[in-house]
């Protein structure tokens, strides 16, 4: 299935966008199966999207949070995608604490990715799975060079204990559970992406490539990230 290309003006355009269409697969999920299970991401525009879902009050006891890769810190710190997603919408949120499934991280790599592991066991596919794309072409902790978990054997969550970013110790979905998702949403915004961008496009062998979702692939970009891609 191709990637679908979504352009907007800037970032503002695309966070409104982007929580407007997360709006409506919650309820279209509530409403054909009583749940909706969101995999979010780290990253300052899924921050900026979090801040726009909490101004509208979005969220309740249908919805189930997951995450798609953490870094081995404290519970707490600030650099961990959990805290941030806490901090800027679901500690407000209706959403009940028991449905917000962090990645126990602060365990160590190999622990927590067998705990996440098993928690997954519990959930079918996701509906939206939300992903960034770094400069050289990671998604979640699936770095260039690195065991991505493609196999359909793979374990649903990764233990990554030399990322090339600090911290080096990782949490990370595998490839072959992000890809157990109806729709996989990537946000891409900023100049810096725009190399990595174009060898997305291009086909090249990179970790995000080697996930799609099972109804649709959308990738959400800004015009500066898109300015020089195709």
């Amino acid at each position: 299935m191709t990637t679908q290309w979504r352009v907007f003006a800037d970032v503002d355009s695309l966070v409104r966008a982007l929580a407007d269409a997360l709006c409506a697969e919650a309820a279209a999920a509530i409403a054909a199966r009583g749940a909706f299970h969101l995999v979010l991401a780290g990253g300052t525009t899924p921050r900026t999207l979090y801040a726009e879902l909490a101004r509208r009050g979005a969220g309740d006891a249908c919805w189930h949070i997951w995450y798609g890769d953490e870094r081995c810190l404290p519970a707490n710190d600030a650099e961990r995608n959990s805290a941030m997603a806490e901090a800027a919408w679901l500690a407000a949120s209706n959403i009940p604490e028991e449905q917000r499934w962090p990645i126990p991280a602060e365990f160590g790599a190999d622990e927590a990715a067998a705990v996440y592991a098993d928690w997954l066991e519990r959930v079918g596919d996701f509906d939206v799975v939300l992903l960034g794309m770094g400069e050289d072409g990671h998604t979640a902790s699936l770095f260039p060079g690195h065991h991505w978990g493609t196999a359909a054997d793979s374990p649903d969550a990764l233990a990554v204990s030399d990322a090339p970013k600090p911290p080096p110790q990782r949490v990370s979905l595998s490839a072959a559970r992000l890809n157990r998702s109806m729709k996989l949403w990537v946000v891409v915004t900023g100049a810096g992406k725009h190399a990595a961008l174009q060898r997305w496009r291009r086909g090249e062998t990179l970790p995000i490539s080697a996930v799609k979702g099972r109804q649709e692939t959308v990738a959400w970009l800004d015009a500066a990230a898109s300015a020089q891609s195709g």
